[in-house]
């Protein structure tokens, strides 16, 4: 599938496991970090409908979301910041998704090897898309502050 992404983008999120998604609902904002798979511009990710971050998505699908390093040199700092909303998938989208993550995620792929414990967590997760309006590549090997901007034209 191509990519909506300039390279840079899309090797930097097919080389990271974990984002920190922000959302915000009736009791305010909240963030979680949640392993997500790309394909193109969109971040799937897998949850339970009860988390709190699911429960804000259903009442507010916009949100924020950063993948980075984790570095204690500001010269390293890397990442991608990114808005957008995220909803529920299913279908055709639901099957992408979890192949894909199944493809990152071997233990995804492999239940019937699984430990129960896992088998049983992801009979009661649903999948999800997060669909970026914008996204900024932060890289400060670059320079410091360096920020690149996408603008994919969703939403207003």
């Amino acid at each position: 599938m191509s990519s909506d992404l300039p390279e840079s983008f899309s090797s930097y999120l097919e080389q990271h496991r974990v984002m920190t998604l922000a959302t915000c609902g009736p009791d305010g904002p909240w963030a979680a970090a949640v392993f997500y798979v790309s394909v193109g511009s969109t971040l799937y990710f897998l949850s339970s409908p009860s988390s709190r971050h699911c429960r804000n998505l259903t009442l507010d699908p916009r949100c924020a979301a950063t993948v980075q390093e984790d570095t204690d040199d500001w010269t390293r700092i890397k990442g991608i910041q990114l808005e957008g909303q995220a909803s529920e998938v299913h279908g055709d989208e639901a099957v992408l998704a979890r192949q894909r993550y199944a493809d990152k995620f071997p233990l995804v792929g492999r239940l019937a090897s699984a430990p129960a414990v896992i088998v049983a967590a992801l009979a009661k997760v649903h999948w999800y898309g997060l669909q970026p309006r914008h996204m900024h590549f932060i890289d400060n090997s670059r320079g410091f502050g360096h920020r690149e901007l996408v603008d994919l034209g969703r939403g207003p």
